[in-house]
């Protein structure tokens, strides 16, 4: 075919003139899927991971493939761009443009088939790596490419992306994995592609209809620019820029599925992929080795190649300095060798020997100065490599430091001109002011990773930043290398293409645009004809965000509300679908607007003056995306850049209903500390009236409770009471006195955790303390969004404390949640207030307690098993190593969840409309392990929400806290030691007693005393 038949694209971004309501109303019509037109889905998927931001059309979420196939055509009949988004990891811009945006990862997750025997399976472009992953594993087989985004990226955007991760090492790019794609071109087309056979070829070439026309025109594109791309394309591994001409060549089959890869969603819509598959490795080994510089370390990386590495990153000191400001894996970084720089390299075998084999021929072959340790455990293993792959979050919002930004962040070159490249890197910072920036990456094929402190919100810092972007990208070209080797280029590097290529092969881009996409309304702007690098910023030298006040201090970010709300970085962590806590509400709707990102995308747009989210604190918007926030601060931990969704929700609500009238639940659950002393008066009647079915339904319904849920029973006697009934502290004292914080939920509803904790602490000979006057977290005022109340309380409680935290008496918090206030909240909300600084400092949960100030105590020998449910504030703030190693002294064998939120989160769960999700958000990982659990099994929670959710949900079982565990194991004391006249025991055991089955006889016993009044 003659080249002068090739096609050029007809329109450069031609304007969208279609009228939005009549295409979202075509679109909800005729696709099987919902439809968001509304404000706040527009601005949730405003931006992706990168510096760019752009308001889409509407948004689509197909419940099928067919059905993204329709909502293709309707877009194509109303003559409007598209955008295919996966993960919305991106972190070049490409998943983010003026289009109707298809997200495929609410539905569209199947595992479609498998066939073991050819190692091939087909998947849908929504399923998540690490999910895919869980399905194959029983076949032995897996995914190769792994990116560190492997929780919650999506293979659809692994194909946009041509992702690679640390495994391509030994896998490849994703590129190299593909067998074939089923496509859809904007105007209606729709076919499966992969590699060519000159045979089919020829039939192809040879038909009528619009597939002929672009087997034709790719067989152009071929011979035209063949030798150009074999000339210019880098030989290297890692060579992401650039459409995938190259996948056309001869010796690469015509591969049109391979061509595709990488497009970036800018020329067809992918619908299904069939996966080439790999056995999953069975043994690996992993060598860290240490050098005195980080150019040291890559000038390294050619001899450790020759030891052909399964996987081979690098790592700088300035990372692991930013992890160690940020507290984060402690545990890797505390293995570490010598060194200020380090290469992280991996060896596989089917054998545990022949993985240790290789590893110790690299070790005998590396000089005698480079420090190095192995490791086989895959303890240390996961923990090294959470050093390496936090390297995103780890070094963006370093506290002390300037915030740093990608737009240079994935450049690759051969890997033997690596120690090159980061010396020249290096120097090129430091001209343009930037310091010294970490870098880490996949060393092994080249490519670096690193973010810079770009100035993004002034004229002058936004020129720099380009000056400096266009000197790196010759840097890189010098060396033979690619702009991206990972991230693609969407619009941070399209407009750099030109460099690298040439206007030739440059034009080969636009005439492949013009094949699949002549209309370019397939994400337009974007690697084709793109928008310039300094165009549609997120920031940028006009953003100007309203500073409202705020109730809580944010420290972290310089005391500005539109700090916090701009601290996400799009990484899209909360989107993982197993481990951790974050995000309990993504996980039970799959909704990006109930994501940590999505609420934080929407409250940056909240401040913003430009945005479709408008009413400031008023935003209804807002209100909606936060509503299912369980407020359960797990992305307070889990969230690289520390979000902390929990408070910005608490902040926005206060302001939201300031002088107005509130959801009825604020009043019932907000009030809680208050209802629960007025019915203390009367526990009996109260609870009469709350089992009662009929007043029990008026009494939820006035109250904004869920229907659903059972209305917790008053104790019949308060510990307090209890506490004054039982006249002087008993104990020696010899360990010093201890203040045992009374919090509403522990002396209201579950007495017995504070009567059994009494007894561990005296057992340990400490001398126990508790106030003589009513005393408050604030929680559930803070968790409502009443912080005027939160603060009141939280002064009385200091007032009535004061004595006690200037003698330096330790306060211990029984419940998680309160002491988590006291560890972190309370000093946001009163940081000037010394007594604060002081309960923060001296709070501490019965465990650390025991652990610190009885270090050589030996707690009572439980001996039983136990199902553990950490409380999603012990996870988050108060952590859970003293608690661990408290199990293992007493003897308990615990099977601690990585379960998330138990979905109860104080009154979350209690709150009309909100039962399905929180049940939904149990029934993921926890009440599944409650139920597998033996019977015989301890289930310990305790938190008192954890425990209300579990109790609710299977009837059978009888949570407790780990105080009334070991208080069960205890020697039982002479009665008159404990008793008050005319009580009952406090123990149903034999003294010495410490069976499972009677420990949990003694559990059983107290709830149902519990329920009697007894306790």
């Amino acid at each position: 075919m003659d080249p002068i038949d090739l096609p050029m694209p007809m329109v450069r971004r031609p304007p969208v003139t279609a009228d939005p309501d009549a295409l979202a109303s075509a679109l909800r019509e005729r696709v099987d899927g919902e439809v968001r037109f509304d404000a706040g889905s527009r601005a949730a998927y405003a931006t992706d991971a990168s510096n760019y931001r752009q308001i889409p059309i509407g948004v689509v979420l197909p419940r099928t493939p067919e059905a993204a196939a329709e909502a293709v055509a309707v877009c194509h009949e109303h003559d409007v761009p598209l955008l295919s988004r996966g993960g919305g990891t991106s972190l070049a811009g490409q998943c983010c443009n003026a289009a109707v945006v298809i997200d495929w990862s609410k539905y569209c997750h199947r595992l479609v088939s498998l066939d073991a025997g050819r190692r091939v399976c087909v998947v849908e472009p929504g399923i998540v790596l690490d999910d895919l992953n869980r399905r194959l594993a029983p076949h032995g087989l897996m995914y190769g490419p792994r990116p560190a985004t492997h929780p919650n990226c999506t293979i659809g955007g692994m194909i946009g992306n041509n992702s690679c991760g640390s495994t391509a090492q030994t896998y490849g790019k994703v590129v190299d994995n593909i067998a074939r794609l089923e496509i859809l071109t904007h105007d209606g087309l729709r076919m499966w592609v992969g590699p060519t056979s000159d045979d089919e070829l020829a039939r192809l070439v040879s038909g009528n209809g619009r597939e002929a026309d672009i087997y034709r025109h790719l067989v152009a594109l071929r011979e035209r620019y063949a030798e150009l791309v074999r000339e210019r394309y880098p030989d290297i591994p890692r060579r992401v820029s650039g459409y995938n001409l190259d996948s056309l060549l001869p010796e690469h089959g015509f591969d049109v599925a391979g061509l595709l890869v990488g497009s970036e969603s800018t020329l067809v819509t992918v619908l299904r992929a069939e996966l080439e598959l790999v056995p999953v490795e069975k043994h690996t080994a992993l060598v860290v080795l240490g050098y005195p510089d980080i150019g040291a370390a890559a000038d390294g990386v050619p001899a450790v190649l020759a030891h052909r590495p399964h996987t081979l990153e690098g790592v700088d000191d300035q990372l692991v300095t930013d992890q160690r400001i940020k507290h984060l894996n402690p545990d890797g970084l505390r293995v570490l060798p010598s060194g200020s720089a380090y290469l992280m390299v991996e060896f596989t075998g089917e054998t545990r020997e022949e993985a240790d084999g290789k590893a110790h021929e690299l070790l005998n072959a590396l000089p005698d100065d480079v420090a190095h340790t192995w490791y086989d455990d895959p303890r240390h293993q996961a923990e090294l490599w959470l050093v390496r792959e936090s390297g995103l979050g780890a070094t963006a919002h370093v506290p002390g430091r300037p915030d740093t930004w990608e737009g240079w962040e994935d450049a690759a070159v051969p890997p033997e001109r690596l120690g090159d490249y980061l010396r020249g890197y290096e120097a090129l910072c430091r001209e343009f002011g930037y310091g010294r920036p970490a870098v880490y990456g996949h060393f092994g094929h080249g490519c670096v990773h690193t973010r810079i402190p770009f100035d993004l919100e002034t004229a002058e810092g936004v020129t720099r930043m380009r000056a400096f972007v266009e000197r790196a990208a010759e840097l890189v070209i010098g060396l033979g290398g690619s702009l991206s080797g990972e991230h693609g280029d969407g619009q941070s590097r399209g407009e750099l293409l030109v460099k690298m290529f040439g206007p030739e092969l440059i034009e080969a881009f636009e005439r492949l645009k013009a094949v699949f996409d002549p209309g370019n309304r397939m994400n337009p702007g974007k690697v084709v004809d793109p928008y310039h690098l300094d165009e549609n910023l997120r920031l940028g030298a006009d953003y100007r965000p309203m500073e409202p006040p705020t109730v809580f201090a944010f420290p972290a970010d310089d005391g500005k509300f539109s700090r916090a709300a701009a601290r996400c970085v799009g990484v899209g962590k909360c989107r993982s679908l197993e481990g951790g806590v974050m995000c309990p509400s993504y996980r039970a709707t799959r909704e990006e607007e109930h994501s940590t990102r999505g609420r934080a995308r929407l409250l940056f747009e909240m401040v913003r003056n430009d945005s479709p989210v408008d009413g400031g604190w008023r935003s209804t918007e807002v209100a909606d995306a936060l509503d299912l926030c369980l407020a359960c601060k797990g992305c307070k931990t889990d969230c690289p850049v520390n979000v902390d969704m929990a408070t910005y929700k608490a902040e926005f609500l206060h302001h939201h209903w300031a002088g107005r009238v509130r959801p009825r639940a604020h009043y019932s659950m907000g009030w809680l500390p208050v209802v629960a002393r007025l019915a203390a008066h009367a526990p009996r009647a109260v609870n009469a009236i709350t089992s009662a079915p009929l007043l029990a339904r008026a009494a939820k319904a006035l109250g904004g409770i869920a229907p659903e849920r059972d209305l917790p029973a008053f104790a019949e006697q308060r510990f307090t009471a209890w506490w004054r009934q039982r006249g002087e502290p008993r104990g020696s004292g010899r360990r010093g006195q201890v203040v045992l914080f009374p919090d509403t939920f522990t002396d209201h509803f579950h007495p017995s955790v504070a009567r059994a904790a009494v007894e561990v602490l005296e057992a340990a000979d400490f001398r126990v303390k508790v106030p003589t006057r009513a005393v408050c977290c604030g929680l559930t005022w803070i968790s409502t969004g009443q912080l005027d109340m939160a603060r009141r309380a939280l002064r009385h409680t200091a007032a009535v404390l004061r004595d006690d935290l200037h003698a330096g008496i330790p306060v211990v918090g029984l419940e998680p949640s309160c002491a988590a206030v006291f560890r972190a909240d309370a000093s946001e909300l009163l940081p000037r207030s010394d007594d604060i600084t002081r309960l923060r400092d001296q709070t501490r949960t019965l465990a650390e307690l025991l652990n610190e100030r009885a270090p050589d105590w030996r707690p009572p020998p439980v001996d039983a098993r136990a199902v553990v449910q950490r409380h999603c504030h012990q996870y988050a703030v108060l952590g859970f190593d003293a608690e661990r190693d408290l199990l293992r002294r007493a003897g308990i064998e615990a099977d601690i969840l990585d379960a998330g939120c138990c979905g109860l989160a104080g009154n979350f769960g209690f709150e009309r409309g909100h039962y399905d999700v929180s049940m939904a958000c149990a029934e993921a990982a926890l009440l599944p392990a409650v139920r597998r659990a033996p019977k015989d099994s301890l289930i310990l929670a305790d938190g008192f929400s954890c425990r209300t959710q579990i109790a609710q949900a299977e009837r059978d079982r009888v949570p407790a806290h780990l105080a009334e565990a070991l208080a069960a194991a205890l020697p039982d004391p002479p009665r008159e030691s404990m008793e008050p006249p005319g009580t009952r025991p406090t123990r149903l055991l034999p003294a010495g007693a410490t069976g499972t089955a009677l420990i949990v006889a003694v559990l059983l016993a107290r709830r149902a005393n519990a329920r009697r009044g007894g306790e």
